[in-house]
């Protein structure tokens, strides 16, 4: 990060409350990749390890039972 992009930002944060700043940061964090995380190159090994049959077993399931709503269950 350039210095002058450092400072900016800095210079904005100290004008926000903490809640607010609070925030920024979540975000940030929310952006950035979680340490120890794995790449997606990584986990192209694991392409096709699902049958096609199985995926569309789950692709109905989750068609069957979304956007419903159990007024009991809660």
């Amino acid at each position: 990060m350039s210095p002058k992009l450092q400072e900016e930002l800095l210079q904005r944060m100290a004008q926000l409350p903490e809640e607010e700043q609070q925030r920024v940061l979540a975000f940030v964090k929310g952006l950035t990749p979680a340490a120890g995380g794995i790449s997606g190159k990584d986990l192209l090994k694991f392409a096709g390890a699902i049958s096609r049959t199985d995926l569309e077993m789950i692709a109905k399931a989750i068609e069957g039972g979304c956007e419903r709503v159990d007024r009991s269950e809660w």
